[in-house]
């Protein structure tokens, strides 16, 4: 949420009244922003840990009061005092909401801007542009200017990456303009910083001077945009002058003073829709200080090609007025309210939002439609539900009465998560440590590396790298990937990780709001164990633990082979499991001879034994897959007196297989919601 700083008398300057701090943070609650802080510039650098400034610095310092006001990410009329102060007006209803003028073009060479779009294209490829005439700046309109867009390009340019503003003394330079991209070599020109001393740079090493020199660490960010590039954008006059390097810096020439009259404003941009919203809110902001009022001159785009062929043109800024609607039984239902229709039109104008008016209803069950005029400082105004926020808003928060909902319904944990966090609080109780990994793996890591066939998974048509191919199956690879990770660890006396996450199976029969999504999640449990010894009873140890925590009971014939070591516990009726070894080649993720899988039996079965779940010891083949860095514990167990000769290859890496499945145990079971 961006933070806007302003000086409250100037604030209140605008706004043609005084309040008290209490009064005016609550008409900053009313119309939807927050006061954040109350400051001045001194108290600001007394507070500050990073900047230590002498007694007659700090006594230089303004203690003027200074209001930081939050304002919502997608209101960028709202990112300098003009757009705070014209919108409070309105929404106090001392003023209308302002109507934006495009003028006649009074000159035809200054209001051209051809883009030569065989070389633009390969950097920044869009320019949007226009002209404010007969603008009156003074001292603190010009540090508003320069402020509005600063935020911008914190903010809706993304640091200078989508979009670049460049602002100039029309008088200063000559029409046409060109905007156009060249070899740093090519460029030579006095950039801004560099004013006083009249020093010329060309591209590059204008880069390497905002690299290094201090006095321009605020650029620095900004010079990775372009540097590499070989080529990089510039906007010229008739008599090829430098106006802007975009997204670095302007020219000295053509630079904004406060006797300024004709301001050109160019806009550079890799897209055309931000570009066109900044554009709009630099001119709707400033355009009021212009002798006619919120009017502006545009600007004809023209790109040609090589051949010098115009092949595209538009006309900017385009300031448009669109227009939205939304049902008046919708704004009530989803507001809590009943507003009359009529009264909901004039609740508009305080947001800016009129003229509004209603239209004929579709059908009786949905009644009138308003129809609400966005102006072109809205462009947050994309759906009904943005429609019936702002009338929220006017109609004002505190006036919204509290009832009890006509429902009766009782908030609580879905079962299957509350089953999940008792599963957990057990686990870690029992010595190991939770973790979460990521949801995307390879299918390496899902499939082949666990020594399973690749069957269908949920793959990425567009993956960013190989790591990122399909949604996980199976929470096994993440965890012996942290493992991997963990190598420095020790071992001694075990190593256990757990993780209660959700996998995603395809399938064709799932169905959600009558869609076939054709995949669906489902939660599972998964725990290793690393140590010096086999850790098959550790992890035959968790299933008896998480089976009796849920209340299963064993089979008969499980207990007997137990001996004297079952206690018997409270169990739900019908509910049992039974441990069975498997097969040699039925899973190949386990060693052969030390792997089982879970079967449970319940009433949602009908009395048949179901796969919940399997454990064992890892196979060598899955550890080896896994970094040779992963082994380093291992071959330090391998007792070295077995280095001779005598002994060969093949039976070293035998026994190193030996070790190997005899340190890693792991277990994964399906969480069921029933138990």
């Amino acid at each position: 949420m961006p933070t806007v700083s302003v000086e409250r008398s100037a604030l209140f300057a605008h706004l043609g009244r005084t309040y008290t701090d209490e009064e005016f943070d609550e008409l900053c609650f009313e119309f939807g922003v927050e006061l954040d802080e109350i400051t001045s510039e001194k108290e600001e650098a007394t507070k500050s840990s990073t900047v230590k400034l002498s007694k007659e610095q700090l006594a230089s310092l303004s203690e003027e009061v200074i209001y930081k006001i939050d304002v919502p990410a997608n209101r960028y009329d709202l990112l300098c005092i003009e757009g705070i102060s014209r919108s409070l007006r309105v929404f106090l209803g001392d003023i209308d909401a302002p109507t934006y003028s495009i003028l006649p073009v009074s000159d035809e060479a200054s209001s051209t801007m051809t883009v030569i779009q065989s070389s633009t294209s390969t950097v920044r490829p869009f320019v949007v542009c226009a002209i404010l005439r007969d603008v009156t700046f003074d001292e603190a309109r010009y540090q508003s200017f320069i402020e509005l867009q600063d935020q911008l390009h914190r903010n809706l340019c993304r640091q200078r990456t989508l979009v670049a503003i460049g602002t100039h003394d029309l008088d200063s330079v000559k029409g046409p303009f060109t905007y156009d991209a060249r070899a740093p070599s090519d460029i030579k020109f006095v950039p801004l910083t560099h004013t006083d001393q009249g020093r010329e740079f060309d591209g590059a090493s204008l880069m390497e001077c905002y690299e290094t020199d201090a006095a321009c660490k605020h650029l620095k960010p900004y010079v990775p945009i372009i540097k590499n590039s070989p080529l990089y954008p510039v906007v010229l006059d008739s008599e090829e002058t430098v106006m802007s390097l975009p997204p670095i810096i302007n020219g000295s020439k053509s630079r904004i003073t406060l006797d300024t009259k004709n301001v050109f404003i160019e806009c550079t941009a890799t897209d055309l829709t931000k570009a066109n919203i900044v554009l709009d809110t630099v001119v709707a902001m400033f355009s009021e200080y212009s002798a006619n009022p919120f009017s502006v001159e545009p600007v004809t785009v023209n790109y040609v090609n090589e051949s010098q062929e115009v092949v595209d043109s538009y006309v900017s800024p385009q300031m448009f007025t669109r227009k939205e609607t939304a049902t008046v039984k919708f704004v009530n239902s989803l507001i809590g309210i009943n507003v009359e229709a009529e009264k909901m039109v004039q609740l508009c104008s305080k947001i800016q939002l009129g003229p509004a008016q209603l239209l004929p209803a579709t059908s009786e069950e949905e009644g009138p439609i308003l129809e609400v005029t966005v102006p072109p400082t809205r462009s947050d105004i994309l759906h009904a539900v943005d429609i019936a926020e702002d009338i929220g808003i006017a109609f004002g928060y505190n006036n919204i009465e509290r009832k009890v909902p006509q429902t009766c319904t009782v908030g609580g944990e879905q079962p299957l998560n509350q089953l999940s966090d008792l599963l957990r609080e057990e686990i870690a109780r029992a010595g190991y440590i939770e973790v979460l990994t990521h949801g995307l793996c390879s299918i390496n890591d899902n499939f082949t590396a666990l020594g399973k066939p690749i069957t269908a998974a949920v793959s990425l048509s567009n993956p960013a790298n190989i790591e990122y191919q399909v949604v996980r199956t199976t929470l096994l690879p993440g965890l012996l990937k942290t493992l991997q990770h963990n190598k420095s660890s020790s071992f001694t006396g075990g190593f256990k990780l757990f993780e209660i996450s959700d996998v995603v199976l395809p399938d064709d029969k799932y169905v959600i709001t009558e869609t076939i999504v054709g995949a669906k999640n489902a939660r599972r449990a998964c725990a290793t164990y690393s140590g010096p010894t086999s850790g098959f009873e550790v992890i035959h140890g968790l299933v008896d633990r998480i089976m009796t925590l849920c209340e299963v009971s064993p089979e008969a014939d499980y207990v007997a082979s137990s001996g004297n070591a079952y206690k018997k516990v409270h169990c739900k009726e019908g509910w049992y499991y039974n441990i069975r070894e498997l097969k040699d080649g039925e899973v190949r993720t386990y060693f052969p001879g030390r792997a089982a899988e879970i079967l449970l039996t319940s009433p949602s079965t009908g009395g048949k034994q179901v796969v919940i779940g399997t454990f064992g010891i890892l196979h060598p083949d899955v550890l080896d897959s896994k970094s040779s860095d992963e082994l380093i514990v291992i071959y330090n167990t391998i007792p070295t007196a077995d280095s001779s000769a005598s002994s060969s290859t093949k039976e070293r890496e035998k026994y190193l297989s030996s070790v190997t499945a005899s340190i890693q145990a792991s277990l994964e079971v399906r969480v069921i919601p029933e138990i």
